[in-house]
């Protein structure tokens, strides 16, 4: 019994020597492109984790004046083609390998354009560099992606709605 205990007790001291890591960032949370043009938010993106697969969906677009809010992926292929894209999974496949994600692929809803894809998350967690490419990543555009609060969505769900003003009625 004695020896237990003094292998708990070492065992301990050496927990409690070692220096704490934090956990590295993933990718999974809510995730705001911005266009790079005006600086002015496109569209949110929701990425999360299954059986250690990171995917990725529409959250939330913000329609230019003249867009038409009820955009559907006309060009994508499959079971995609002629669904909202609000809502649709754009970004599949994606394995994590540290701070980085490999071996996915990112529909452009646009043109309905599948490309091979690469997302990297900074140390701190803050951004996501998303990049779709054809054949070699060299041959790719990136976007920065910036976090937002778990909580941004359901925090624009709860806000009251704004309602017409009243004027007093003439008598």
């Amino acid at each position: 019994m004695s020896l237990h205990r003094s292998m708990v007790a070492v065992l301990l001291i050496v927990a409690a020597a070692s220096p704490l890591h934090a956990a590295e960032p993933t990718a999974a949370g809510l995730w705001e492109q911005v266009d790079e043009k005006t600086g002015k938010p496109e569209s949110w993106f929701k990425i999360t984790e299954r059986n250690g697969v990171y995917e990725g969906t529409i959250a939330k677009i913000f329609f230019k004046p003249g867009e038409d809010p009820n955009w559907v992926c006309d060009k994508c292929q499959g079971a995609e083609k002629g669904r909202p894209v609000l809502g649709l999974m754009l970004i599949k496949g994606m394995q994590r390998n540290g701070l980085s994600y490999e071996n996915g692929t990112i529909t452009d809803p646009r043109d309905g354009s599948v490309y091979r894809a690469l997302m990297r998350v900074s140390p701190d967690g803050k951004k996501l560099e998303v990049r779709g490419y054809l054949g070699i990543s060299l041959f790719g555009q990136s976007q920065v992606w910036n976090r937002l609060p778990d909580n941004a969505l359901s925090a624009q769900d709860t806000r009251p709605a704004a309602r017409p003003g009243t004027a007093p009625q003439k008598k």
